[in-house]
């Protein structure tokens, strides 16, 4: 069995290979995959990783923070992403650059590292603090997973919405005739 650090590092490479590896670049086409995919990770990440949550205090609030602070880092990422339609193809496409792979790096890497500090740096401290306020370790890591997922399905949700609202292509619309499936094509 994987300790709570190797299944957070797991949860953390997981995140960040598949938005990097999908979004970085031009033209990144909006179809069924991308914004299916995502879902499908974090549908398989949740059970395999996060056991029996505890559903009452502290632990409680700290999953429902790091669901919260991981819905405002998603925002934040699509926020950072161009969604248009392809002058080529008239299907929507994204765009995401430096400032997009800056972000999940941060986040992502600051989540490792407080991870790899509480395995390493400050054991102690983390123990105190987790006696003192009813939490174990495996309800922080809880709090991480979630927070990682919350950060991945709201970026896929806001791809998917802001493809959707482009509308029908121009083309298509002008034509009338053909029907049209915004945002997974």
């Amino acid at each position: 069995m994987a300790s709570d650090l190797t299944e957070a590092m797991i949860v953390n490479a997981a995140v960040w290979g598949s938005v990097l590896g999908t979004d970085l670049g031009p033209a990144r086409k909006v179809g069924t995959m991308r914004i299916v995919r995502p879902l499908v990770v974090a549908a398989v990440i949740v059970p395999l990783f996060v056991k029996k949550p505890d559903l009452k205090g502290t632990s409680l609030e700290m999953q429902i923070a790091g669901i919260l602070l991981g819905m405002l880092c998603g925002l934040a990422a699509v926020a950072l992403m161009t969604v248009y339609r392809s002058p080529q193809t008239g299907k929507p496409v994204s765009r995401a650059g430096w400032s997009y792979a800056a972000l999940w790096t941060v986040v992502i890497g600051a989540r490792a590292v407080f991870s790899y500090g509480n395995s390493h740096w400050w054991p102690t401290q983390l123990v105190h603090w987790g006696i003192s306020h009813k939490v174990s370790v495996a309800d922080l890591t809880d709090a991480l997973v979630f927070m990682a997922i919350a950060m991945l399905v709201t970026r896929t949700l806001g791809i998917w919405a802001r493809a959707a609202s482009l509308g029908p292509s121009p083309s298509v619309g002008a034509r009338g005739s053909e029907a049209y499936s915004v945002g997974v094509n």
